[in-house]
C-alpha cells in the first residue's frame, strides 16, 4: 500500500464487507472487527489505530 489515502479506504473495505453482506447494520457491530476501536469501543484485541 502506497498511501495513507490507500489504506484508510482498504481498511474501510474491509470494515464494511459484513455490513454489505447484510450480517450488521454498523461495522462496529461485528464482534471481532477492529471497527469497534475505530469506534471508540474496546475490542477483543488491542489495536494500533492507524
Amino acid at each position: 500500500m502506497w498511501s495513507n489515502k490507500v489504506i484508510s479506504e482498504k481498511l474501510n473495505s474491509i470494515h464494511n464487507n459484513s455490513v454489505e453482506a447484510g450480517f450488521i447494520e454498523e461495522a462496529h457491530h461485528w464482534k471481532y472487527s477492529s471497527a469497534k476501536n475505530y469506534a471508540g469501543e474496546k475490542g477483543q484485541l488491542e489495536v494500533e489505530l492507524l
